[in-house]
């Protein structure tokens, strides 16, 4: 051979080889670099929260005059103190400059407040010492100029709607608002008793509006002494705390009417109950005592009772050390701030986080979180106001919360649950992978018992059995199979092959049990056929045309007996039999569609890389075990199958690989229900399927958005374990069976 020919050769070997090289390092490099980009925008969601003291000085107060309430605007730049007479002080956080003062409106004579309640949002409702209640509302916002100075605007709101006559001997009062219905008052009075006066407007005939009033008292002695108290924001239950550690709840929907619902011990050792709070949405109640324990209980369905709910104990969140004195609610999601001594602990009721544990120099006497629950506002003993910036991302998520049973609101015992919006604001978020998880390993799983028995049988009979030359049009066919769009299987899947397994669903597992029976019994008596027989030398290699028949028989018989089966054994209704019987609800887009039309998906590609792998074994080992006195068979299943074992493996996780990551077949083919059941008359909900429909919806780094690209991040640490599995079982293969 020509020197220049050998070393032009050599010469692009080693072109072809660095080429190679580059592409397989790029390709790495790419697939690391989508992992790290995934993983970045995945990470915050299990950030440490952070406060800083954005401003700290003390309240502009003169007098002496007792404060009861602070506040302060969303930029941490200002805020406000109210004093017991009844005065609104502005002052500049920064500085402590007094910006404004402003008596509240409607301040009755001599009076003073007594007590003030934070209804969120800047509101409160003022109780005098004379039994007025004013409820009032502060509009506080300020602005920096160009030249950093401060400006301040406010404005104080009185709704008159909400103003009721004095309740002389009052010493705590809750005012809600019922709508169009009026408005509701709950007041402690001295000596342990309850008051609830109601106003309803009522219309005449003509149209004109007058307010009634009506006054109930509940005066059934209670044990201990009341010393906590809440009202929802509708007005429709009242919760009540005493220092015996007994929580009570009384229905006070109606007028006229109160119903005690419900009376709880707190704890064994009937510790004082020192704070009551309403967690955002109205259904928990956060319950604080004298030895810093806090805890959120809800009515929860009891077995056996027909509606009748009991508050439970649900989440134990962290305790303080010391008595809680004060619950403030966040008015966006479900954190709980609690102060207790020198230390406001912030937890998030779902995810039992402790978020937040911010220390102070002197003991803390009043707090408030800003609407957008982005600053923090207390005041010590001293009168010193601090200003704290708060940065809580996703306080909802937690490792418990994305993969253990969440005792969730409204829920009769922990679940694991994917609802990730609701109609409403105050929903409690369910963001639990473990059934998309589930639900991925399920559709993986059922859609492999369909495929790989159809795949390697057919590589097998193909590669050893069928003839050359039908096999070469065979093959190819099935290797087209594999071109075919997912969209389109699971279109055809959703819509053609659903409704048609809804209507035989009896026929097809029937057909399971009957059509591998009679190809059993017609290959029995097809070997008894002799050899040099006619038939057998028409059909060799062609054997699988005989069957199709049988197979068609099969399919019919059963669909005959189907019907018989179903009125004699199933009372003419399979699917009601099973729900009423088993109690397993029969879903039309369920995890037998998801078996066959994923698993038809597969079929092409582990009917592929397998017949390759056995048809790759030498023929001498075949015509070996042949002059042996093996059969046909024997040899195709006890030394080629064996031999080509490696590739065989290597073709099934090939395709397990390509089920796990499949999206649009599992989305048009299932409900979409995500759901923990191994029945497969249920749909399910996979991880790819999920981001797929949970994306475009899902707000910029919002914790569903980050949770759905930490989705993706598990669904690359499954490829990336069933590769590196895969890989080291066939080598082991390999290893044990290289000597063939």
């Amino acid at each position: 051979m020509p020197k220049n020919y050998t070393d032009k050769s050599r010469r692009n070997d080693r072109i072809a080889e660095a080429i190679i090289r580059v592409g397989g390092i790029l390709v790495v490099v790419s697939v690391v670099w989508i992992l790290v980009m995934i993983s970045k925008v995945s990470l915050p969601l299990f950030f440490p929260a952070s406060a800083t003291v954005a401003a700290t000085t003390t309240a502009p107060i003169t007098g002496g005059s007792r404060l009861m309430a602070v506040g302060s605007d969303e930029e941490q730049r200002g805020a406000f103190v109210l004093d017991e007479k009844g005065i609104f002080h502005f002052f500049n956080g920064a500085t402590g400059a007094e910006a404004a003062v402003i008596p509240s409106p409607a301040i009755p004579t001599g009076a003073l407040i007594i007590y003030a309640e934070n209804v969120g949002k800047s509101s409160y409702n003022l109780l005098w010492n004379n039994g007025a209640v004013t409820p009032v509302t502060v509009a506080f916002t300020s602005a920096q100029d160009a030249g950093r100075a401060i400006t301040f605007t406010h404005e104080l709101t009185i709704n008159e709607k909400l103003l009721f006559p004095p309740s002389p001997g009052a010493v705590q009062s809750f005012v809600r608002s019922l709508g169009e219905k009026g408005a509701v008052r709950v007041d402690r009075l001295d000596h342990n008793k309850l008051r609830i006066t109601t106003q309803t407007v009522e219309k005449d005939f003509l149209g004109n509006e007058k307010r009634v009033s009506n006054v109930t008292d509940i005066t059934e002695p209670l044990p201990g002494q009341l010393t906590a108290m809440a009202v929802d924001s509708k007005g429709h239950f009242l919760y009540a705390g005493t220092s015996t550690g007994i929580l009570f709840r009384w229905d006070i929907s109606e007028p006229g009417q109160v119903r005690l619902l419900d009376s709880v011990e707190t704890s064994a050792e009937h510790t004082t109950i020192t704070s009551l709070s309403l967690v955002l949405g109205d259904i928990s109640v956060a319950v604080g005592d004298a030895s810093g324990r806090l805890s959120t209980w809800f009515p929860v369905k009891m077995p056996g009772s027909s509606d009748d709910k009991k508050l439970t104990r649900i989440h134990d969140l962290h305790a303080a050390g010391a008595p809680v004195t004060l619950l403030i609610p966040s008015s966006r999601d479900k954190t709980i701030f609690s102060l207790a001594a020198s230390t406001i602990n912030a937890d998030h009721m779902t995810s039992e986080r402790n978020l937040l544990s911010l220390k102070s120099g002197a003991p803390l006497t009043l707090a408030s979180i800003s609407p957008k629950g982005n600053t923090l506002c207390t005041l010590d003993g001293s009168n010193k106001v601090s200003l704290w910036k708060l940065d809580i991302p996703h306080p909802e998520i937690s490792f418990g919360t994305l993969f253990g049973k969440i005792w969730y609101e409204g829920y009769d015992k922990p679940e694991y649950a994917w609802q990730s919006s609701s109609a409403s604001d105050d929903y409690e978020p369910k963001l639990s992978l473990t059934p998309l998880l589930f639900g991925t390993l399920k559709a993986t799983f059922c859609a492999m018992l369909f495929a790989i028995p159809l795949a390697l049988l057919g590589a097998l009979y193909t590669s050893q059995f069928m003839a050359p030359k039908l096999k070469g049009r065979i093959k190819p066919v099935v290797e087209i199979m594999a071109a075919i769009p997912s969209v389109v299987i699971g279109f055809l899947a959703g819509l053609w092959l659903a409704p048609l397994v809804d209507s035989s669903v009896l026929t097809i597992f029937l057909s399971f049990v009957i059509v591998p029976l009679m190809l059993l019994v017609t290959i029995f008596f097809w070997k008894r056929i002799k050899h040099a027989s006619l038939l057998q030398r028409i059909t060799r290699g062609r054997e699988f045309f005989a069957m199709v028949p049988v197979v068609m028989i099969g399919i019919y018989l059963a669909f005959i007996l189907s019907g018989i089966a179903e009125l004699h054994l199933f009372a003419g209704d399979f699917k009601q039999w099973l729900f009423s019987t088993l109690g397993v609800r029969y879903d039309q887009r369920n995890s037998i569609i998801i078996a066959i039309a994923l698993g038809f998906a597969v079929i092409p590609i582990i009917f592929t890389i397998a017949e390759d792998a056995i048809s790759n074994v030498p023929r001498n080992l075949t015509a070996a075990s042949l002059a042996l006195g093996a059969s046909r068979w024997q040899t195709a299943w006890r030394v080629v199958l064996p031999s080509a074992l490696p590739g065989v493996f290597s073709a099934i996780m090939i395709g397990f690989g390509r089920a796990i990551g499949e999206t649009m077949i599992v989305l048009m083919a299932t409900g979409n229900t995500p759901i923990m059941s191994w029945s497969l008359f249920n749909g399910l909900r996979s991880l790819s399927a999920n981001i797929a429909v949970e994306i475009p919806e899902a707000p910029f780094n919002s914790s569903l958005y980050r949770v759905l690209f930490l989705s993706a991040v598990l669904l690359f640490i499954f490829t990336f374990i069933i590769n590196t599995v895969a890989e080291a079982l066939r080598q082991r293969f390999r290893k044990k069976y290289g000597r063939y």
